[in-house]
């Protein structure tokens, strides 16, 4: 499994400097990679780009040597630093996370949801209660990249450590890539096995 970026350069269509530049970067699971980087400097630029949700880019990205799918299930996961912002606010917390798909009551417990939050609103619960809610959507049985973009940030430290082992004990079992994307470089080195600054990649900074 090969997640490969090319050459790749982007700017927002009013700026006048490319937020990313001449970036190359080759991910694989065969291990945990973190990047470090300051905000503002792309990261959650450069997360998008990966799963797919911004294409008008420079460069190529290829997954397992193929384009990124434009449709249908995106097997690069990505899991957003605030999760109320890419959640149906109309929907109960049981059809957002059946959106992806029907997640097994031992997983809703290992990531200590509480079955009464599944007949709530997105705005009737925490931060860190979405958040579980976001990671557990992104972890669909077909998805075979993970990308956390400062996934932990809302998250007390003692949650941060349950949530963040339940993932790495799936993405080993299944054997999924993993980008853990952050600007705590405590938290990269503790759970990845290499770690890359985006400084040294994007010729933009």
């Amino acid at each position: 499994m090969k997640l490969k970026i090319e050459n790749l350069s982007f700017k927002y269509p009013n700026a006048k400097k490319y937020l990313l530049k001449d970036v190359n970067l080759e991910l694989d699971n065969k291990k945990i990679v973190g990047l470090i980087g300051d905000s503002g400097r792309g990261k959650s630029t450069l997360c998008k780009i990966l799963s797919g949700y911004i294409d008008n880019y420079e460069g190529n990205v290829t997954f397992n040597e193929n384009p990124l799918p434009k449709k249908g299930f995106k097997p690069i996961q990505l899991i957003y630093q605030h999760p109320e912002k890419v959640m149906n606010p109309k929907w109960k917390m049981k059809q957002v996370l059946e959106e992806s798909w029907n997640v097994p009551d031992e997983l809703l417990d290992e990531f200590g949801i509480q079955k009464q939050w599944l007949k709530r609103y997105p705005q009737e619960l925490s931060g860190g209660e979405l958040q579980r809610f976001s990671v557990l959507r992104s972890l669909n049985p077909n998805t075979q990249f993970l990308i956390a973009d400062e996934m932990t940030t809302m998250l007390d430290a003692i949650t941060q450590v349950q949530i963040l082992d339940s993932v790495l004990k799936i993405v080993k079992k299944r054997k999924m890539g993993f980008l853990v994307v952050s600007h705590d470089t405590s938290l990269i080195e503790t759970i990845c096995d290499e770690k890359i600054y985006l400084k040294d990649i994007n010729k933009g900074e």
